[in-house]
């Protein structure tokens, strides 16, 4: 937008600029952007040579910041959804007027009521100027050298569960981006010597953010402190408007009929291949400086693409001077490589399993990725797509090393479920969890990487696992367990649509009582990886079973055989039902707890389905709060002596969340944790029901009913 409205002077207006800074903070994301600038003809030359990762940080988080503030002062009493929203209205408006050129003392924050107290209800706070700088401009974008980078802590204020950069400090950001791309800045500006030299020269803002006079001079105060010199602003007339207007100016620049910003490819970018004897050799998919757009076919080289199987792809880059060539061959350990994001995917041709000889076609995007083209040799019209991010950093699980006696371990897994029927007793097939334990170790250590590759070789032998009503057991316990939770690793969803294949089919020896048990086990296990219908479909496998009993009576027969405790497990772990489907659900539940006989398990299964944090699940399909209010309400009747189910449950469902469309009421949730210490229960269950805190491991085990992967953290 600023180039097209420059168009006709563009030369005098970037007159002196070599580097230019672009700092974009809106309301919820900040990026930024380094420009270099050449002014040898007659239109200068502008080339795009650093872009930043797109932070979570922006004005959302100021006015977040003052709105709680602001509520303490208004007595104290958490606001609901609505109110808070109008609260953040609020602090915006009296952010800009306290931050602007010439601010007033305080501004007065009102907030309203509801229905017949609209105006009676009404409230009213104050903020004053000093207070206001102290907390946004101090604390958003603090003074700092160009050495003081980012906190690993989270430091931006969160609500409703959105993912803050963990330092809100957007000068520590900037700070930090400029010092991973000094190299070009000191191309840009000369190498003059020095830190300050490498500060950019000049600054473009934009942003809703920087109509505060406040924050744009404390920026441009740093930036100049950086640079031990003046540093130009470039004036953007609309800032409100600017990326609408530079989408259409960039349409127009696409067509030649304005100045266009270069800069191809920042870095050069490799793919990592496995050389002889383990040594790690990469290719040159596209030399630094490919302009976007140009498609590369790396001429000369051939490579073997599996498919049918999962294969994982390893992309690097480097950056510097030094001219690479596509299709170039280099030893990783020659160069100091940068990982990328990898991709893991499973390429299918309707066929098996193949390899596939193929070339490689490569392409820069002008949205940012690295798109890659496999043709094959013999077919040309053959090809598979793959699309590299090139922000973010690697799967460091990728490339975990296998277990050094994982071939022992396939060896006996194929002995009993290969194509050849085996003579294997009953014995023989029950110890195979403690033999593959005396391979690799106790289970509980087996890292994801190992349990994934224990699937594979299990799924080999899925037909053969009615050899045996024991063949049919150990095959459900081992899967279920080397698949859990179902998501979280590369390909887990390519995995769990294999296993959901084999619903259909159920079990096949129906009189074994522990084979029901294995069978619901294992879709408990994995139901985090599988969808809302498949969701359905189990609720309804075990429908007629959940059925309420009469008062006093006792459960059914045919729901004992069938392994009920396993089934009410199951249900409460099935996330992804729609909100109303689980509150029906939950009453179901609640009517059958008043019988005699009811298990243990089903106030933990309440829990879950009420939970106000699911684990996998839709924030956005949580059981309505003044339902899960009823069931809390039902627990808290109860006497809780001798039991760890009930107060765990208790906590699940009154669990803070953030987000207060869907947290209990504060004097219930006081209740609540009231309850949980006289009933002397851990700390942590404590502070999930009065703050926003993480599950440790041990709650992560109770919550999914047993521990999670070695390897795997769940990331609430």
């Amino acid at each position: 937008d600023w180039i097209h409205r420059h168009r006709e002077a563009l030369r005098e207006a970037l007159a002196d600029v070599r580097l230019l800074l672009v700092v974009d903070v809106g309301g919820g994301t900040t990026d930024l952007t380094l420009i270099r600038v050449s002014a040898d003809g007659e239109t200068p030359v502008l080339e795009r040579v650093g872009v930043g990762d797109h932070l979570m940080l922006g004005g959302d988080n100021m006015d977040m910041a003052l709105a709680h503030l602001v509520e303490q002062r208004l007595g104290g009493v958490r606001l609901n959804a609505a109110s808070l929203s109008q609260l953040l209205q609020q602090c915006r408006a009296a952010k800009e007027r306290l931050l602007a050129s010439e601010p007033p003392e305080s501004a007065t924050v009102t907030l309203v009521g509801s229905g017949a107290r609209l105006v009676g209800g009404a409230r009213s706070a104050k903020l004053g100027r000093e207070e206001v700088d102290a907390l946004i401009v101090d604390g958003f974008f603090p003074r700092v050298t160009m050495e003081d980078h980012p906190h690993g802590r989270r430091g931006a204020i969160v609500e409703f569960g959105l993912p803050y950069a963990a330092d809100a400090a957007v000068t520590r950001h900037v700070a930090a981006f400029l010092a991973k791309h000094a190299h070009v800045s000191a191309e840009a500006v000369g190498d003059a010597g020095g830190a300050g030299s490498l500060a950019p020269d000049a600054v473009l803002l934009n942003g809703g953010v920087f109509s505060s006079h406040a924050l744009t001079q404390r920026l441009m105060a740093i930036l100049e402190s950086w640079r031990q010199g003046p540093v130009r602003q470039l004036h953007l007339e609309d800032p409100m408007t600017a990326v609408a207007r530079g989408a259409v100016a960039y349409a127009i620049a696409r067509r030649g009929h304005s100045t266009r910003i270069g800069g191809g490819a920042a870095r050069s970018y490799f793919l990592v291949l496995e050389g002889a004897e383990g040594e790690q050799q990469a290719v040159c998919l596209l030399p630094r400086g490919t302009p976007e757009g140009q498609e590369i076919v790396l001429e000369g080289r051939t490579f073997a693409l599996r498919l049918g199987e999962p294969v994982g792809f390893q992309t690097a880059s480097l950056t510097g001077d030094h001219g690479y060539r596509s299709g170039e061959l280099i030893s990783t350990s020659e160069a100091d490589f940068v990982q990328l994001p990898p991709i893991a995917t499973v390429l299918e041709d309707g066929g098996e399993w193949a390899e596939v000889d193929v070339q490689l076609s490569v392409m820069l995007t002008e949205v940012g990725t690295l798109d890659v083209s496999c043709l094959a040799v013999e077919d040309r019209g053959r090809r598979w797509h793959l699309a590299f991010q090139l922000r973010g950093t690697a799967a460091a699980f990728i490339d975990e090393p296998e277990h050094p006696r994982f071939a022992e371990a396939a060896a006996l897994i194929e002995r009993l479920y290969g194509t050849r029927s085996k003579d294997v007793g009953p014995k023989e097939i029950r110890g195979l969890r403690s033999r593959l334990e005396g391979i690799l170790g106790a289970r509980e250590s087996w890292r994801t990487v190992l349990l994934r590759r224990l699937f594979a070789e299990l799924w080999e032998g899925a037909r053969r696992r009615r050899r045996s009503s024991y063949h049919e057991r150990l095959w459900l316990s081992l899967v279920g367990f080397c698949l859990r939770p179902g998501f979280g690793y590369p390909l887990d969803d390519w995995r769990v649509g294999q296993l959901w294949s084999l619903h259909r089919q159920g079990i096949q020896y129906k009189e074994d009582a522990q084979n029901w048990s294995e069978w619901w086990t294992l879709w408990r296990r994995v139901c985090g990886g599988l969808d809302e219908t498949a969701h359905r479909a189990l609720l309804a496998d075990v429908a007629t079973d959940l059925r309420p009993v009469r008062r006093g009576a006792q459960p059914a027969k045919g729901a004992r055989a069938r392994s009920y405790d396993d089934m009410v497990r199951l249900v409460g772990s099935l996330e992804r039902l729609p909100a109303d489907l689980k509150a029906e659900v939950g009453d179901v539940l609640l009517r059958r707890l008043e019988s005699k006989g009811e298990p243990p398990e089903t106030w933990w299964a309440v829990g879950r389905l009420g939970s106000r944090a699911p684990l996998y699940g839709s924030s956005h399909a949580v059981v309505p709060t003044t339902k899960a209010e009823r069931w809390i309400e039902a627990m808290l009747a109860l006497d809780w002596k001798g039991s760890q189910v009930l107060p765990f449950a208790a906590a699940q469902l009154t669990r803070l969340s953030g987000d207060r469309e869907r947290d209990m009421d504060p004097d219930l949730r006081r209740r609540v944790a009231e309850r949980l210490r006289q009933h002397k229960a851990p700390k942590r269950w404590v502070s999930m029901v009065e703050s926003v805190v993480e599950l440790d491991a041990a709650d992560e085990q109770r919550a999914f009913g047993e521990s999670l992967p070695p390897g795997l953290r769940l990331v609430d």
